[in-house]
């Protein structure tokens, strides 16, 4: 069943050209519009800017998919041109796109700082919790608030939240990239050590210190906060007259909103029973020390008793990786002392018929030798054994054989007395069998296209011809079922004695 597609999920195709084998020229181009404000450029402007050695053609087929994933959006500013030559140049004109830029300021946010340590604005959380009691206070006094030192008060204090906040994500989810590494050395250890027992639990004291100071204004807030911002909306619209006019989707600013408190509130309160932020970052600091000391333990066991195998496994990685074929099964021999599976030859018993299919998990096991299974050795041990007597099991497999080959004469005489169509007879089991074995042999001998074919066997005096009839559709039944064979003709016959078929040909 197909699922209906969202279309808030289509804005993320705006990601496409980060994940394209072109996203190299991609990024470019996207970092020059990025660079500009208001500006439409065409695809000889661009190529210009990139100066790479990229023709204008292959910017102008850039730019068409940019616009397609919604990255660019295709500029309606009439063009104005003295000669077809510049007219040709700046006819088709782009400008960035709002998600465009978002994206692109993302992807920049990446490459540039992916994998690296972000320091924690801890003094922006102390500058939260005096910014909310200065407007408390303000608030509270004769008259209220003032609607410009209100706004101003607000969008500074969700600001430097935002931005605390941010920093104490990158923070902990770097520290959970690294502290559970069960890899760690002494050295990386120690700067880990420090790290977390001095810069993490500086954080969590301080969050701490400050969390009930800012659950006590946001408090004392809450019920006021309707009013208050009213008072906002009435001192400074903002772009709410553009939603309520064009039906524009607007983004307030931070803290104009209720749920902009909500979040802020969530942070430091346990509004939904499942912790607020404070108490998973108090937990997340307690892992982060647990992963420390089972580290440290590692170390300790290594240091008393056993050695660990680190770097010892890390130079035998950097062997298999520079060595050829055959060095890395030396290797990989020498190291494990284990042999592939086509090392161990061991003939299946001569009554043991297993189809080919048949996967070694669902097929009998072989009874290995003990001295191979046991020392990899070959050698025959102990007295020679007297010559087996294999009469019983010649007379057994001459009888099983005379047997089959009355079956099949019997099966034979079956077909020949059914007549030319057999679709009308219901044949035995072992007749429809040989049947079906003469059947795969016209097939397997005949052409593709083929349209009569014949095929004989001497031994059983049968002759079977196969013709290409469209239309046609032959029944074979037998205790075993059925079987349609459409758009073919079947004829089955007998074949004369060789001495006959000798006088017919003289």
């Amino acid at each position: 069943m197909d699922r209906v597609r969202s279309p808030d999920l289509e804005r993320l195709i705006a990601y496409t050209y980060l994940t394209v084998p072109e996203r190299e020229t991609h990024l470019a181009i996207m970092r020059v519009f990025a660079g500009t404000l208001l500006a439409d450029l065409s695809a000889h402007d661009v190529a210009e800017r990139l100066g790479a050695g990229i023709s204008a053609d292959t910017v102008a087929v850039r730019l068409e998919q940019l616009a397609d994933w919604g990255n660019l959006i295709r500029s309606s500013r009439p063009v104005r041109a003295t000669s077809i030559r510049e007219y040709q140049r700046v006819r088709s004109r782009y400008q960035i796109s709002a998600l465009g830029e978002r994206v692109q300021r993302q992807a920049d946010e990446i490459l540039a700082s992916a994998d690296a340590a972000r320091e924690v604005s801890r003094e922006l959380l102390a500058l939260v919790a005096r910014g909310l009691a200065e407007l408390v206070e303000a608030s509270a006094a004769p008259g209220g608030v003032a609607p410009r030192e209100g706004l101003e008060r607000v969008s500074t204090v969700f600001a430097q939240f935002e931005s605390f906040a941010e920093s104490v994500r990158d923070f902990y989810a770097y520290l959970g990239q690294v502290i559970f590494r069960y890899d760690l050395d002494s050295g990386e250890f120690t700067g880990f050590k420090e790290l977390l027992l001095d810069y993490a639990e500086t954080i969590t004291d301080d969050v701490a210190h400050f969390a009930p100071q800012i659950q006590e204004s946001l408090t004392w807030l809450r019920p006021r906060l309707p009013a208050l911002l009213s008072r906002l909306d009435e001192a400074d619209h903002g772009l709410a007259g553009l939603a309520e006019a064009g039906g524009v989707q607007v983004q307030r600013s931070r803290g104009r909103e209720l749920s902009d408190w909500d979040g802020l509130q969530a942070w430091f309160f346990d509004l939904s029973g499942e912790g607020s932020q404070v108490d998973q970052l108090r937990d997340a600091t307690l892992r982060a020390l647990q992963a420390l000391l089972a580290n440290a333990k590692r170390m300790i066991r290594s240091s008393t008793g056993g050695m660990s195998r680190h770097w010892d496994l890390l130079r035998l990685a950097r062997w298999f990786d520079q060595a050829d074929d055959q060095t890395a099964h030396d290797l990989f021999v020498a190291a494990f002392g284990l042999y592939s599976a086509r090392h161990l030859g061991v003939a299946d018993a001569p009554d043991g018929d297993v189809p080919a299919t048949t996967s070694w998990w669902d097929a009998a096991p072989i009874a290995v030798p003990v001295t191979l299974r046991e020392r990899g050795d070959r050698t025959a041990r102990g007295r020679t054994a007297a010559p087996e007597d294999y009469s019983v099991q010649r007379d057994r497999l001459r009888r099983e054989a005379e047997e089959q080959a009355a079956r099949q004469r019997a099966a034979a005489a079956e077909l020949r007395a059914a007549g030319p169509d057999p679709s009308g007879v219901r044949l035995s089991e072992s007749a429809l069998r040989l049947l079906l074995d003469l059947l795969a042999r016209a097939l397997g001998g005949a052409p593709p296209r083929f349209t009569d074919t014949v095929v004989e066997d001497d031994d059983l005096g049968l002759r079977l011809r196969l013709v290409r009839n469209p239309g046609r559709e032959v029944q074979l039944r037998s205790a075993d079922g059925e079987l349609v064979l459409d758009g073919l003709q079947v004829e089955v016959t007998g074949l004369a004695a060789p001495d006959d078929r000798q006088e017919e040909t003289g």
